[in-house]
């Protein structure tokens, strides 16, 4: 599959592309595990494999140029608001994701 970019993409770059994109290549990366898990049961609800997933994403990056989502360095407020939560100061918890949107939709 190609992802195209909008902009004037002639049919010789769309089949070179497609000749490098039938190839793949493989990713590792250190990853938090409860990062890692609860991503995976996003995208399981989704359907989507974590491959598929890194794939879109890596897509993504190509015809944005960059990265698909800003990034900001975080204000006071939301600083303390990281730091509290790595540190499990102040955490509301759950005992399930079920509870936590039911929670959230009342």
């Amino acid at each position: 599959m190609y992802v195209g970019y909008s902009d004037n993409v002639n049919i010789k770059t769309y089949r070179k592309q497609e000749k490098v994109m039938a190839k793949t290549t493989t990713i590792q990366t250190r990853v938090d595990p409860k990062t890692k898990e609860n991503a995976q049961m996003i995208l399981k609800k989704l359907n989507i494999s974590m491959s598929e997933a890194i794939s879109m994403y890596l897509s993504q990056i190509a015809v944005h140029r960059g990265i698909p989502f800003e990034i900001k360095i975080p204000n006071e407020v939301t600083a303390k608001t990281l730091k509290d939560a790595e540190n499990e100061n102040d955490l509301h918890k759950v005992d399930s994701v079920d509870e936590l949107f039911h929670e959230l939709d009342s």
